[in-house]
């Protein structure tokens, strides 16, 4: 029982610190950090008490969850490399759709990589594998706390009541069309709307985007129309035209949100795999609300979601400059000592 009272204290402290956290701002990238050591704790904390009462079945356990890695991490690279060429397949060949091939091949690379190292048994050549794979556990645990706060954020309800639905834009199809995955977001504003209108209220709609360079219209006008046609009122709707980003789709309609009502409240609409980087922008941008998404295609998912882990490290980039920076001289100071 002694051998679990430390691992419990500290399971124990990181749950109070992200509830804290939590109910200050869910909007904070840290409350994944805070989840993620609850849980790792609470896992040692039940191997720990586990092998007060039987030593062999911990020792199994912990054994078993070893074991598993291997067969884990071969079965996401496979995933990670067929989901690759169905993207390739069904999106074209852009950069961002190769997202989850290039980490497939990327991971059979370390693979063969650490296995060549193992092999050759040459010192700078060891020096470097201790790099990668700093880097890489490094990276991969980020990885692990924002996709494990990401799922949690986007299963979190939002708060009722609200005046304003902000719903982000993404791009037209032949420069007018609302695309499969800007309509997802709009119909999930539209229940949003006939959800509160249940409850006797009628919530503005902000459609939010500019024109990009190969589109007829704004995006917000393009969105508005496919919301008019679903049987939205055009009275009902509100026109943010000038954005090019995402943050500025947040600042420039919270202005618009300001001038109606100084005290609003707003939900806004993305697609689940953008909800948690929106809502960090969102904060950072000072809007008054959370973010929801609307589903997205199976094998769409996976890249994009690389895509957004990628955009928050180039937001945090000096941060992991500094830590991979230490991995580094850690590696080599230990190749000296």
């Amino acid at each position: 029982m002694k051998a679990a009272a430390i691992p419990f204290a500290i399971a124990a402290l990181c749950c109070a610190a992200f509830l804290v956290s939590f109910l200050r701002d869910r909007r904070r990238l840290r409350n994944g950090f805070y989840l993620f050591f609850a849980l790792l704790f609470l896992g040692v904390t039940f191997i720990a008490l586990l092998a007060s009462v039987s030593p062999e079945a911990a020792g199994f356990v912990a054994v078993g969850v070893i074991l598993m890695i291997i067969p884990t991490v071969l079965a996401l690279t496979v995933f990670l490399i067929c989901n690759g060429i169905t993207m390739l397949r069904r999106e074209g060949r852009r950069l961002a759709n190769v997202l989850s091939l290039l980490t497939g091949l990327g991971i059979c690379a370390l693979i063969v990589f650490n296995a060549t190292v193992t092999q050759l048994a040459w010192e700078p050549l060891d020096i470097v594998r201790g790099i990668l794979n700093g880097i890489v556990v490094y990276f991969s645990f980020l990885f692990v706390c924002f996709l494990l706060y990401s799922i949690v954020y986007g299963r979190i309800r939002t708060e009722k009541g609200v005046d304003f639905v902000v719903v982000l834009g993404s791009g037209l199809l032949d420069g007018h069309r609302v695309p499969p995955l800007l309509a997802g977001r709009l119909n999930r504003a539209k229940r949003v709307i006939d959800a509160e209108a249940r409850r006797g209220r009628e919530p503005m709609v902000v459609t939010s985007g500019g024109q990009g360079p190969d589109e007829d219209l704004p995006e917000s006008h393009a969105m508005a129309g496919y919301l008019v046609e679903n049987g939205l009122p055009r009275e009902r709707i509100l026109l943010e035209d000038r954005s090019r980003t995402t943050f500025e789709n947040l600042t420039f309609s919270a202005e618009i949100m300001k001038q109606r009502k100084a005290d609003y409240r707003c939900t806004v609409v993305t697609n689940n795999f953008h909800v948690l980087r929106a809502a960090l922008i969102a904060r950072r941008a000072k809007v008054n609300g959370q973010v929801i998404g609307s589903p997205t295609a199976w094998y769409f998912w996976p890249s994009a979601t690389l895509r957004e882990f990628v955009a928050i490290l180039v937001d945090h980039k000096y941060k992991n400059l500094v830590f991979c920076g230490l991995i580094v001289l850690s590696q080599v100071s230990r190749a000296f000592s």
